[in-house]
């Protein structure tokens, strides 16, 4: 079991910057940094949707073409964290985003929300134009 809990999310202007927070408690016999992490993003009436992945050391990144070059993520293990900086903000960036955990022990990264276990409540992003 992991808890995950967002923040960071609010409201800014198009060309602004926001950087997402996530705060993973794992149950005993698994650490945090076992676990590969994503963001993802859902707009109102649209599906969930991937934005960016990391696995468990880092060394591996993914990123949603949409997002590529304007956002990044990072995790420090030490801190039980994730993040997501999102630069060049867009109004098509808002969405409810939300962090999960993939316990899998894959090769690469998933990309799709069914290879996820684990969710945060979600936190809101709103780009005004």
């Amino acid at each position: 079991q992991v808890q995950l809990v967002e923040s960071g999310g609010g409201l800014v202007q198009a060309g602004g910057s926001l950087r997402l927070s996530c705060a993973a408690s794992a149950a005993s016999g698994r650490t945090f940094s076992s676990y590969a992490m994503g963001w993802f993003r859902q707009a109102p009436g649209k599906e969930r949707e991937f934005v960016a992945a990391i696995s468990w050391s880092g060394g591996k990144i993914s990123y949603a073409d949409s997002v590529k070059g304007r956002f990044t993520i990072s995790r420090d293990n030490a801190k039980n964290t994730v993040y997501l900086q999102m630069n060049s903000l867009k109004p098509e960036d808002t969405a409810v985003y939300y962090c999960a955990a993939d316990p899998a022990r894959r090769v690469g990264l998933a990309t799709i929300p069914v290879s996820y276990d684990y969710w945060g409540q979600g936190t809101q992003v709103t780009v005004s134009s």
